[in-house]
């Protein structure tokens, strides 16, 4: 699966986080230290509204760094362990990590945003109230009120940009995923089909390089993705997390700790992750058999199609209530695995509406402000929680991989897992 693609993946991979890991720890460490050997003025906090958020001074830093570590990476395994498909699998993989991230920036763009146009809204509608009740210069009032509207079209035209970008990024990114999937079920298959006379005799070995490959693909199209957003939208929105905190003193019941929302945000969803883990355990397992049983049943009833011998009613009868058997348990499974995804899933609806009542109700913050906390908490909070979203995708690609592995195993002369070597 991976062999195929990238070059010496147990190292690459590991290169990967721990190269990655020393260059975030660098650029968190040093880069006001590289910002100023280069030219570049980071001292300013303000953020910047609008698309002039992507050219600021640190933006441009970045661009230059991350082009700059990541060439230094492409050129180490280049040279040290040439593969046929490095440019796909090493700079592809780099291309769309930098255009998630990007992505994500657009996000924080939006947030950014957010804060002055909510906090105009809030200014216009209580004017407008207290015109109702009291008398006040005419003048002024028709002033402020064409200020305003001249300030919320302005900022509406902003939202258009950042959104036109968006959309722009999103369907360039998703393209180019496209292609870098299918390169990658094009390696697998060209690395199956040449090991054809080892493995043809291989239950369902047709379906394994065939349907499994293609479905890996297209799990891993949208749940590798889905994970490289998710890390990125934390490395995104976590420092705004952290600054947005000072606006909240305390919590429902844990009282005055120190960034609060940040900390609650990492307790709720490693708490939901590690309950529907724990919830959904069995599922993998019952998957992969689900694909066994599926099989063996397809396959007695293609031999029928030219041995009338084979596809007997009896034999039939049999393959189709092991079908049946791991159905009914998976039915069983999920019955309880959705009704604890569930519960925890309308609970995240309420939860940080329920750590901020304490804040609202002492007005200590501004609409703007709330709309702010509301984002990035939902941003934060739904990266923590990739497993709780994903997991009935993860089942199913774990369940492929398990019967890839085992199609390996039987390639490289090696004793089957366990798992493959009975039905039920």
């Amino acid at each position: 699966m991976f062999k195929s693609f990238f070059p010496n993946p147990r190292m690459f991979f590991l290169s990967v986080v721990v190269y990655a890991a020393a260059c975030s720890f660098a650029w968190y460490s040093f880069n006001e230290q590289i910002g100023g050997f280069l030219g570049f003025d980071l001292s300013s906090s303000e953020p910047v509204i609008g698309l002039g958020h992507f050219a600021t001074d640190s933006f441009l830093l970045f661009y230059i760094y991350y082009i700059t570590c990541c060439g230094l990476f492409a050129a180490f395994w280049f040279w040290t362990a040439n593969h046929p498909w490095q440019w796909w699998s090493v700079v592809g993989s780099m291309l769309i990590l930098f255009s998630t991230y990007f992505s994500v920036q657009v996000s924080v763009a939006l947030n950014n945003w957010r804060r002055p146009f909510f906090d105009l809204v809030q200014r216009a509608l209580g004017g407008s109230a207290s015109q109702g009740a009291d008398s006040i210069d005419i003048v002024k009032a028709e002033t402020a009120i064409a200020s305003d509207s001249s300030a919320l079209y302005d900022l509406v035209l902003i939202f258009a940009q950042i959104a036109f970008l968006a959309i722009f990024v999103y369907v360039i990114t998703r393209f180019f995923i496209s292609h870098f999937i299918f390169r990658w079920r094009t390696a697998m298959n060209d690395y199956y089909t040449a090991q054809w006379e080892t493995v043809r005799k291989i239950e369902g070995a047709s379906q394994r390089i065939q349907e499994d490959t293609m479905r890996f693909a297209e799990i891993m199209e949208g749940l590798g993705v889905s994970i490289v957003d998710a890390v990125m939208t934390l490395f995104a929105f976590l420092p705004v997390l952290w600054a947005l905190s000072q606006y909240v003193t305390e919590l429902p019941v844990v009282g005055v700790i120190a960034h609060p929302l940040f900390v609650a945000a990492l307790v709720w969803s490693v708490f939901g992750t590690g309950l529907l883990a724990l919830v959904g355990i069995k599922l993998p397992g019952l998957f992969f058999k689900n694909q066994r049983v599926e099989a063996a049943f397809r396959k007695e009833l293609v031999y029928g199609e030219d041995d009338p011998d084979r596809a007997q009613p009896l034999a039939l009868r049999e393959l189709f209530a092991n079908v049946r058997r791991n159905y009914f348990r998976i039915y069983f499974h999920y019955m309880y695995f959705n009704v604890a995804r569930s519960m925890y899933l309308q609970a995240d609806n309420i939860f940080v509406y329920v750590l901020l009542i304490p804040t609202i109700a002492a007005g200590a913050i501004t609409f703007g402000i709330l709309q702010q906390i509301l984002t990035a908490f939902s941003q934060v909070s739904n990266s923590f929680q990739y497993l709780v979203n994903s997991w009935t995708t993860i089942v199913e690609l774990l369940s492929i991989y398990k019967r890839l592995s085992s199609f390996e195993a039987a390639i490289r002369n090696e004793p089957l897992p366990a798992i493959d070597q009975y039905v039920t």
